[in-house]
C-alpha cells in the first residue's frame, strides 16, 4: 500500500510538472506579451522596453520558468504581470468562490445521482428507467452554455425569480452570493448528476445479475435485503472514480459556466489572465487545478482500494 502511494504521488508530481511546462510554452508562443496587452497602442519603443525590463520579460524563457517553478515549490506563486500584486492574494478569493460553487453542486448532485441511478437500475426498462435515462442523455448531450442560457431565460427573464448573472464582487462574504449562485449551481448539478447516475445504473444492473445476487435469490433472501446488503455496497464502488473525476471537473472545468454567469471564480480569472497575457497568474491557476485533479484521483484510488479487499490483495502481491 505504501509503495503504491509513493508511486502515485511521484506520478502526480510529474503530471503537475508537465502541465506547468505545457501552459508556460503555450502562453509563450502566443504573439505579444503582458506589456503589449497592458500598453496597447503605446506598446513600442523605449516605453515597451522599459516595461519588459521591469517585469523581467526580457530574460530567457527558461530562466523565467525555473525561477517561477522554484517559488511554486515553496508556496510562493509570485506576482502578477499586470499590477504587480501577489498572486496568492488574487487567487485566494477566486479559489474560495469556485470551491463554494463546486461544493453546492456536489451536495445537491451526488446524492441525487446515486438515488436516481439505483431507481433506474431496479426498475430497468420501466417508465422510471426510461424517463431518468432520457433526461440523463439529454443532460450529457446539451452543451453547458445552452442549458445555462435556457435557465437564465426561464428563471430570470420570464419568471424573474433568480438573478441571471452574478454581480457580487470576488472578495464579498459567502452569504452575499445567494441567491445568485443558484443558476450556475443548477447547471453543474444537471450535468454532474447525468454522468454519475449512468455509471451507478450500469453497476447496479451488473451486480443484480452477478452470481452472489442470484444465489441469494435462490436461497430465498428477501429482495430488498439483497439490494441493500449485497448489491449496493459492491455496485457503488465503480462510482467512486466517476465522482472523483466529476469533482476534478467541477474545480477545473467550470470556465464556461463562470463566464456565462459572470461568476468570480478560478475559471473566469484564468480566461481574463490569458486575455491579458498575465503568464504568472495563468500558470498559478493551471498548477492549482492540476494539483487538485491529481489529489482527487489519488484519494479516489485509495478509497476504492480500501473498500475493495481484492484490490488490496492484488497490490500487495505486486509489491
Amino acid at each position: 500500500m505504501l509503495r503504491m502511494l509513493i508511486r502515485r504521488l511521484a506520478l502526480g508530481a510529474i503530471t503537475v510538472f508537465l502541465v506547468s511546462l505545457i501552459i508556460f510554452a503555450g502562453v509563450e508562443i502566443l504573439p505579444g506579451d503582458a506589456c503589449t496587452a497592458f500598453l496597447e497602442r503605446e506598446a513600442q519603443g523605449q516605453l515597451l522596453e522599459n516595461c519588459r525590463q521591469e517585469l523581467g520579460l526580457n530574460r530567457p524563457a527558461t530562466e523565467r520558468y525555473l525561477e517561477w517553478a522554484a517559488g511554486a515549490v515553496t508556496g510562493d506563486l509570485g506576482v502578477s504581470a499586470n499590477g504587480q500584486k501577489q498572486i496568492s492574494e488574487l487567487v485566494g478569493y477566486r479559489l474560495r468562490n469556485t470551491l463554494l460553487l463546486a461544493s453546492c453542486a456536489m451536495l445537491a448532485g451526488i446524492p441525487l445521482a446515486l438515488f436516481l441511478g439505483v431507481v433506474a437500475a431496479l426498475w430497468r426498462d420501466r417508465m422510471a428507467d426510461l424517463t431518468i435515462s432520457t433526461i440523463a442523455i439529454g443532460a450529457m448531450t446539451i452543451p453547458e452554455f445552452v442549458s445555462a442560457t435556457l435557465l437564465i431565460l426561464i428563471f430570470s427573464v420570464w419568471l424573474g425569480w433568480i438573478p441571471g448573472i452574478v454581480l457580487t464582487s470576488a472578495n464579498a462574504p459567502i452569504s452575499e452570493f445567494f441567491p445568485e449562485i443558484f443558476l450556475p449551481m443548477m447547471v453543474l448539478t444537471f450535468v454532474m448528476t447525468a454522468h454519475i447516475l449512468r455509471t451507478v445504473r450500469s453497476s447496479v444492473i451488473e451486480a443484480m445479475a452477478s452470481d452472489y445476487a442470484q444465489m441469494a435469490t435462490l436461497k430465498g433472501v428477501p429482495y430488498w435485503r439483497i439490494v441493500f446488503r449485497h448489491v449496493l455496497p459492491n455496485a457503488l464502488l465503480p462510482a467512486i472514480n466517476v465522482v472523483a473525476l466529476t469533482i476534478a471537473w467541477l474545480l477545473g472545468g467550470v470556465v464556461v459556466i463562470e463566464t456565462v454567469f459572470n461568476y468570480p471564480g478560478l475559471g473566469r480569472m484564468m480566461i481574463d489572465s490569458i486575455s491579458d497575457r498575465d503568464l504568472p497568474v495563468t500558470q498559478a491557476i493551471a498548477l492549482i487545478i492540476a494539483s487538485v485533479y491529481v489529489g482527487v484521483n489519488l484519494a479516489a484510488d485509495l478509497l476504492t482500494m480500501i473498500a475493495n479487499p481484492r484490490l488490496r490483495t492484488l497490490h500487495m502481491r505486486k509489491d
